[in-house]
C-alpha cells in the first residue's frame, strides 16, 4: 500500500524514475556545458533577478508580465507534448 502511493507520487517505480533522472541530468548537462553555463551561473541569475526586483519595486509588475509571456512560450508547448506522449502511453 504505501510502496503504491509511492510508485504513483513518483510516475513509476523509484528504479526507473531514478534511472530516468539520471539520464535527463546527464542530457542536461551536456546541453548546459556546450552552452557554457554553469550551476552557479543560474543561481546568480536567479539572485540577481530577485534584487533587480526588488531594486526596481513596483515598475518591475511590467517585466514580470513579459517574463511570464516568455517562459510561457517554452513551458507551454513542453507541457502540451508532454501531455499528448502520457495520453498516447493510456
Amino acid at each position: 500500500m504505501q510502496n503504491e502511493k509511492l510508485t504513483r507520487f513518483l510516475g513509476g517505480s523509484p528504479g526507473r524514475v531514478a534511472l530516468r533522472l539520471v539520464f535527463l541530468s546527464f542530457v542536461v548537462g551536456i546541453v548546459l556545458s556546450a552552452l557554457n553555463i554553469s550551476p552557479l551561473d543560474i543561481y546568480y541569475g536567479i539572485q540577481d533577478f530577485f534584487l533587480r526586483i526588488w531594486n526596481m519595486g513596483f515598475d518591475v509588475l511590467g517585466q514580470l508580465g513579459s517574463y511570464l509571456l516568455i517562459g510561457a512560450v517554452v513551458v507551454i508547448p513542453i507541457w502540451f507534448i508532454s501531455r499528448l506522449l502520457q495520453s498516447g502511453k493510456s
